[in-house]
């Protein structure tokens, strides 16, 4: 079935463009499907789960448990971080508004990171620069 894209409107185009891409989602769907039925089946016949083949990996225990959020968006309190990982977008642009700190931002009942002292910093910079020298 050969078609002759240069004979076809732009608006044909997009048409076959969106029906395709619909064919390809249905297509890659049914694989996903077929090949999770043969894992089952492979699985079962041998007595074995996931688990077993795939151990979790992170120590004692398996998967780590959820993290609280910290922090909320007070112009769109859906958004919420943990605060871990890389920052929102939301969470740095806060923190660019006049008056706005991390703190102002923290949910209630979230405990604050406890920054080490300058002096602390200061004292253990001097520490490894005296190492380094040795």
């Amino acid at each position: 079935m050969a078609i002759d894209l240069k004979s076809l409107s732009p608006k044909e185009l997009k048409a076959l463009i969106a029906h395709a891409e619909s064919q390809m989602q249905e297509a890659r769907a049914s694989q996903v499907q077929e090949v999770r039925k043969k894992i089952d089946a492979l699985l079962s016949n041998a007595g074995l789960t996931l688990a077993d083949i795939y151990p979790v990996r992170g120590g004692k225990g398996g998967k780590r448990g959820a993290v609280a959020p910290k922090y909320r968006n007070p112009e769109d309190p859906s958004q919420t971080w943990t605060g871990r990982g890389k920052r929102p977008l939301w969470f740095a642009a806060a923190l660019k508004r006049r008056g706005v700190t991390a703190e102002s931002l923290l949910i209630a009942g979230a405990k604050k990171t406890a920054k080490a002292a300058p002096a602390k910093r200061a004292a253990k910079k001097a520490v490894r620069k005296r190492t380094k020298r040795h």
